[in-house]
C-alpha cells in the first residue's frame, strides 16, 4: 500500500481508501508514518483515511497555535469537499481535534482522541526536550512508549533535529503556551459529539487521570484502555487500537 504523501495546493497529506472519511492529526513530534497502522487497517475497512501535515512550524508565529491549527483543519476538510468527518487526533493532534470540534460541531460525525492535551498543564511543556546532547535527547523519546524501542532512530533523530533548530524550538514553545491557554475544561461538557477515548494505561505525558478526566466531562464519550502502552498507542499497539477503535465504530454506526 502507497502511503506516500500528496502536494495539492498548500496542502500535503496522505490518502488511501474509499468511504467514510476518517482525517487524522499528528501530534507536536507525530509524522504522518505514526499512523501507517490505522491507514492501512481502515482503508481496507470501508473509510478514506486522510492524514493531513500540520503547519506546526511553516506559518507565521501569529498563527502558530491550537486555534489557528482547528481552522486550518476546516479548511482542508472544506477543500477535499467532505461533508462531515471522523476526526482522530493523537497528543497535540487530538487538542486540535477537540479545538475544531468546538468550533466547527457540524463538520465532525465523530471524535477519537487518545494521548491528548487540552486538559493537563504539563502535557507539552514538561515533556519537550531542550537543546542537549543526543543521548539526552534519545532518552526523552523514548520515555513517551511503555517500551523504549518503539522510539526508532529516525524518529530520535527528528526530535534531535527540531531540538537544534532555533526557529523550531521557538515554534514549539509557542505552540505549547497555546495549549495551556487553550485549555478545554469548561468547553466539553457542552460537546456532545460521539467521543472515543484510547488510552495508555502507562502514558507518562498525559497520564490516566486526565482521560479518566476527558471522559467525565465529555456528555458523550467512551473510554478504552491499552495495557502496557505509553502515550502513542497507535503506533505502540496498533493491532489492538484498531481494535478498539472498530468496535467504537460499529457501536455508533459511524
Amino acid at each position: 500500500m502507497d502511503l506516500t504523501a500528496v502536494k495539492d495546493k498548500k496542502y500535503n497529506y496522505i490518502e488511501v481508501g474509499e468511504g467514510t472519511p476518517i482525517v487524522i492529526l499528528h501530534g507536536l513530534m507525530g509524522g504522518l508514518s505514526n499512523f501507517e497502522g490505522v491507514a492501512k487497517y481502515f482503508s481496507q475497512k470501508g473509510y478514506k483515511v486522510v492524514i493531513p501535515e500540520l503547519p506546526l512550524y511553516t506559518q507565521n508565529i501569529l498563527k502558530t497555535n491550537v486555534k489557528a491549527f482547528a481552522k486550518y483543519v476546516k479548511d482542508f476538510i472544506t477543500y477535499k469537499g467532505f461533508d462531515r468527518v471522523i476526526l482522530l487526533g493523537n497528543s497535540l493532534g487530538g487538542h486540535i481535534a477537540l479545538y475544531h470540534t468546538k468550533m466547527y460541531p457540524e463538520k465532525v460525525a465523530g471524535l477519537v482522541i487518545t494521548g491528548s492535551s487540552g486538559l493537563y498543564e504539563s502535557a507539552m511543556g514538561d515533556s519537550y526536550p531542550k537543546r542537549g546532547d543526543y543521548e539526552y535527547i534519545k532518552k526523552k523519546a523514548e520515555a513517551v512508549f511503555y517500551d523504549p524501542k518503539v522510539a526508532s532512530k529516525e524518529m530520535v533523530d527528528e526530535v534531535f533535529d527540531v531540538v537544534n533548530d532555533r526557529i523550531k524550538v521557538i515554534k514549539t514553545l509557542t505552540i505549547a503556551k497555546s495549549a495551556i491557554r487553550h485549555n478545554m475544561a469548561k468547553d466539553l461538557p457542552k460537546m456532545h459529539v460521539k467521543t472515543c477515548l484510547i488510552w495508555g494505561k502507562n502514558d507518562a505525558v498525559t497520564p490516566p487521570e486526565v482521560a479518566e478526566e476527558f471522559h467525565k466531562l465529555m456528555p458523550n464519550s467512551d473510554l478504552y484502555w491499552i495495557d502496557k502502552c505509553g502515550h502513542a498507542a497507535m503506533m505502540e499497539h496498533p493491532d489492538e487500537f484498531n481494535r478498539l477503535l472498530e468496535i467504537w465504530l460499529t457501536k455508533e454506526h459511524l
